[in-house]
């Protein structure tokens, strides 16, 4: 392990990661249009195919990660990343709904692999005294991806047709297949992993990393608030009249990001995840309370910055804790809880919203996710942010008794 954090593998998985969840976020905003336009489907199949997607990722993901202690890391993301360049060139052929919720069950396995074997990847890379950092510029890919691919998936079926569509989207997982084809991944010194497979034969329990679920389930929270911003910003922007201004939302939080972006990383290495998280939250449901009063595009994008550096510093901080708190073999199993239990969030967020959103109204619904997203304060408190103080004191008196050996 090499004490330096921007290393030719940790840019090349940057890189992947950016290109495969540009795909993600592109073929989101574009497939429900490509289905009601071209396969004259509705909305409710539009959501099935969201719907099937998450639980597949779901399900994968912590195979996936019992896949990469028993048969190793760099075999797991070999066939993840071989998976998703299939999948991506089958939308070519797609021609009816049932053929897309097939394609859409394969990709989201491909998804829950790679993104689980990415997040491995980069925690093994990044120096442990630079890991709010290193977890921080990696959380800006996913961010940034988020910002670029619905932008350039509505510009590209809107404008250029559905095969131009489907051809960038291909693009993006060569490129993105070409980069984690880059990353040097050592291969495993230790078998025990899969010798203790081989000896106590398939556990579901070891599936799940205890020591991430904690914290993922603050994640989980979260997601639900966050479910409304990636499903039904755009629809509320309409309601409001803002449908040209909706497509920069996402483009002013990733803004909001880069800036912060170097110092909330060094702030966790230096003080710890609860001076990151605590003003993480509120930034989040100030957010969230900008956008339910929202009447025109300042106070629209206004919010869009707040929402940024909130859920935006959410998201990686929570997933570097869980990383850092299991133990290194069990690095796999902890990045598949983490994003299992996002996904599950997201997906349940997706539902509860959509129903929610058309019996009261998105500007209400918005504005009692702002309280939801504050209540989260308590719900951070009591499953990780009072441990994490006690895990700081006591790393600090670790520290001190060593300086005083040497």
């Amino acid at each position: 392990m090499v004490n330096r954090l921007w290393t030719k593998d940790y840019i090349f998985v940057c890189l992947t990661t950016f290109f495969m969840f540009l795909n993600y976020y592109y073929l989101l905003v574009t497939l429900p249009i490509y289905l009601i336009q071209d396969l004259q489907g509705n909305s409710a199949q539009a959501g099935l195919l969201v719907l099937v997607f998450y639980m597949a990722a779901i399900f994968i993901r912590p195979i996936a990660g019992k896949w990469i202690e028993s048969i190793g890391l760099k075999k797991v993301f070999l066939v993840s990343l071989l998976a998703y360049l299939a999948v991506a060139f089958v939308y070519f052929f797609t021609s009816s709904f049932e053929s897309l919720m097939i394609l859409r069950v394969i990709h989201g396995i491909a998804f829950g692999m790679i993104t689980t074997t990415t997040g491995t990847i980069v925690a093994n890379l990044i120096p442990q005294h630079r890991k709010g950092e290193g977890m921080g510029y990696y959380g800006l890919m996913l961010n940034m991806s988020m910002a670029l691919g619905p932008f350039l998936g509505l510009l590209a079926i809107n404008k250029w047709g559905t095969t131009t569509m489907f051809a960038i989207s291909f693009a993006s997982v060569i490129i993105g297949v070409l980069t984690g084809l880059l990353i040097s991944i050592p291969k495993e010194a230790k078998k025990s992993a899969a010798e203790e497979v081989v000896k106590k034969g398939f556990n579901v329990k070891e599936l799940i990393e205890v020591s991430a679920l904690r914290v993922s389930l603050v994640c989980f929270f979260f997601a639900i608030v966050y479910a409304s911003i990636v499903s039904f910003v755009s629809v509320y922007a309409k309601e409001l009249q803002l449908t040209e201004v909706a497509s920069y939302f996402f483009i002013v939080y990733v803004v909001a990001l880069i800036i912060s972006r170097p110092f909330t990383g060094r702030w966790f290495d230096q003080y710890g995840a609860n001076v990151i998280m605590v003003p993480s939250i509120i930034s989040f449901a100030i957010g969230m309370f900008l956008l339910s009063q929202a009447t025109g595009a300042f106070m629209f994008l206004l919010s869009a910055a707040f929402i940024g550096l909130g859920w935006g510093t959410i998201f990686p901080t929570i997933q570097t804790i869980a990383i850092a708190i299991a133990r290194p073999e069990r690095r796999g199993a902890a990045t598949a809880t983490f994003y299992s239990t996002m996904d599950l969030g997201i997906g349940i967020g997706s539902v509860i919203v959509g129903i929610l959103g058309a019996k009261i109204g998105y500007n209400s619904l918005y504005f009692y996710s702002s309280i939801f997203a504050l209540a989260g304060l308590i719900v951070y408190y009591f499953l990780h942010g009072k441990i994490s103080s006690s895990l700081r004191e006591f790393s600090k008196q670790q520290d001190l008794e060593l300086r005083k050996v040497d």
